[in-house]
């Protein structure tokens, strides 16, 4: 079935308000939506003033949708995030207060620096939409999303995200610093305060739920398929590797595939689309053995021998 012209412009009109805020950074605003049209989450990991915050704000502006931030430290407690029963005294029974993330974007700002407690409360907000408080599960909205950012070079006070809750992100991205044409450029657009202030809403929250839904139709043949487990199980037995990419793992590249195929306007998977998404997906899932460590090894160039080790389908499209 042919994509939706409707979807496509509104999708358009998304990336073009965020790319007129965040400069020269296209392709990461691409997997940024990838990942929302697939409902997942995304950790984006940079050095501090390349404008992760900004980016997911905008997203939120761009869609009109509920946005909240934590700024997650130590002393943030679970309850801090997902609510708290309090005694109403007039009525004489517990009321839950709600707790930040019952929105539509949720971003977890530095969320290494919050216990392992804490990011723990995620887990099942990440996997089930949902929070439980005192017995009740409470859904979320939606649709939902998690952003969460971390500093990949300060570790004082901070805390490993475990493997449970990376494999939980579907997608993990770098902004990096922008080239000198376009830090000149931002000079001139943010000389008269933040761009992302000025943003107006493009489309609504229940639209991009229509689209997410439409995302499940993206065709992928069985080749494809093929192709995409041939990847993931040669994750699991490299040498280099401990720990391979889950099942979880397979069925997030399978659904980011979908949607950043519907992004660039087709209703097919091709196996590019595989081969540019499998280090955002598979990257972070892969868990390295010590010794390949202190070989300098990583899991970008591990990615990168299995996908020149594994055959590429001649025939994928329809």
């Amino acid at each position: 079935m042919p994509v939706n012209e409707q979807s496509i412009r509104t999708l358009t009109a998304v990336k073009d308000n965020l790319e007129s805020c965040i400069l020269g950074k296209s392709f990461e605003i691409n997997l940024l939506l990838t990942a929302l049209l697939a409902g997942g989450h995304v950790l984006i990991e940079d050095v501090p003033g390349t404008g992760k915050t900004q980016l997911i704000k905008a997203l939120a502006k761009s869609m009109d949708g509920e946005y909240r931030r934590i700024q997650c430290n130590p002393d943030i407690l679970p309850s801090d995030i997902t609510g708290v029963s309090v005694f109403h005294p007039h009525e004489e029974r517990f009321v839950f207060r709600p707790g930040p993330v019952m929105t539509h974007i949720l971003l977890a700002d530095e969320i290494n620096r919050a216990t392992t407690k804490t990011q723990s409360a995620l887990l099942e907000v990440m996997e089930e939409r949902s929070v439980t408080a005192d017995g009740v599960t409470y859904p979320l909205p939606h649709p939902f999303m998690l952003c969460a950012t971390q500093n990949p070079i300060d570790f004082e006070g901070t805390y490993l995200l475990p493997e449970a809750q990376l494999d939980r992100f579907m997608l993990k991205i770098g902004m990096g610093y922008p080239d000198a044409a376009t830090e000149k450029n931002m000079l001139h657009t943010h000389s008269l305060g933040q761009p992302v202030d000025q943003l107006r809403p493009v489309t609504s929250m229940e639209e991009i739920a229509a689209i997410q839904h439409e995302i499940r139709d993206v065709y992928i043949s069985d080749l494809l398929s093929d192709y995409l487990l041939e990847i993931v199980r040669r994750t699991r037995e490299h040498e280099a590797v401990l720990l391979g990419a889950s099942p979880r793992a397979s069925l997030a590249f399978m659904a980011a595939a979908k949607a950043f195929a519907f992004i660039d306007g087709r209703h097919f998977v091709l196996p590019d689309d595989l081969k540019v998404l499998a280090p955002y997906v598979l990257g972070h899932r892969i868990l390295l053995r010590p010794e390949s460590r202190l070989d300098s090894m990583n899991s970008k160039q591990v990615l990168q021998q299995i996908l020149r080790q594994v055959q590429v389908p001649i025939s994928a499209g329809r």
